[in-house]
């Protein structure tokens, strides 16, 4: 698309950056917590590093131990409170994974161009979840399930989410799809989240209608210009990295340029901040309850 501007590395990077990470460490190779008898009988073989905390939550849901975590200021299920480690998802620290000795290191898609040579030259077997949208992800819980020994545990979470879809599907039957703006922020810049991102996936499920298409990427440089052309119903602001420092970014931009308040999304007072909690850049547990918030906003 002519109208958007290219050059998104630098931001994209700063977005995976800032996402997930934290200046506390823990490298005291303190022993995994204990899952239960069940567990270690199922997989004593396999010594898993999760890197990502979107990883770390789903192999603690399919009730599998770990022996290495991300670094990150979010918090890690209680599980895994006692392990190392290894340094925040975008830059893992590769001395301290291969001192765990690990069988699997699980990562993230998202990532994957810029730590799959990583990985390699290390001599490190990862695999790269897809966590792009809501099915992708339950495939990666499928995946991991028949893996690990864990296929009922998979069966149980996938279930959830495939009856708040159908109730949802339910709800909002018969009505006008809005169109939507998805805006994600971090510090001193944001993008356009298209239906690639998982963000994007939430709004199609909940029956919105994305106002970019025919987009392979997940996210694009902003041109008010054409945004305001588009005229969206809704608008929704995810903040990462530093959440309140970008919700404040997000009102200076909307005061300062006057572009804004020519969106029918703002003279109607549909402009809406999602929590990063639950709107994270990858797929995660919270799915429930962040497609009960977006049908919410789209369907108040």
């Amino acid at each position: 698309m002519g109208k958007w501007r290219k050059g998104l590395s630098a931001t994209i990077v700063l977005l995976l950056l800032v996402t997930g990470c934290s200046t506390k460490a823990n490298t005291d190779g303190t022993a995994a917590a204990n899952a239960g008898p069940e567990a270690a009988k199922a997989q004593p073989e396999h010594r898993i590093i999760a890197t990502t905390v979107a990883a770390a939550e789903i192999m603690d849901a399919l009730e599998v131990d770990l022996v290495g975590i991300p670094t990150s200021y979010k918090e890690l299920p209680k599980r895994y409170a006692s392990l190392p480690q290894v340094g925040n998802p975008m830059s893992p620290n590769m001395e301290l994974v291969k001192s765990l000795d690990p069988t699997d290191v699980l990562s993230v898609t998202t990532l994957q161009y810029d730590l799959e040579p990583v990985f390699k030259n290390a001599g490190i077997e990862a695999s790269f979840l897809d966590l792009t949208s809501l099915g992708k992800m339950n495939e990666a819980i499928k995946t991991l399930g028949n893996k690990y020994g864990r296929q009922k545990q998979a069966e149980a979470i996938i279930a959830q989410y495939d009856k708040k879809l159908a109730e949802i599907k339910q709800r909002i039957a018969g009505k006008a799809s809005p169109s939507v703006l998805i805006l994600l922020g971090v510090p001193g810049s944001y993008l356009v989240a298209t239906e690639n991102s998982y963000i994007g996936d939430m709004v199609k499920l909940a029956g919105g209608r994305n106002i970019v298409q025919g987009e392979k990427v997940e996210y694009l440089a902003s041109n008010t210009e054409y945004l305001q052309q588009a005229n969206p119903d809704v608008i929704l602001r995810a903040a990462h990295g530093m959440p309140e420092e970008v919700v404040k970014m997000f009102d200076k931009e909307f005061k300062k340029n006057d572009i804004w308040k020519h969106f029918d999304a703002v003279k109607n007072n549909r402009v809406y901040d999602l929590e990063e909690r639950l709107f994270g850049t990858t797929g995660n547990l919270a799915a429930i309850e962040a497609l009960d918030v977006v049908t919410n906003m789209l369907y108040p």
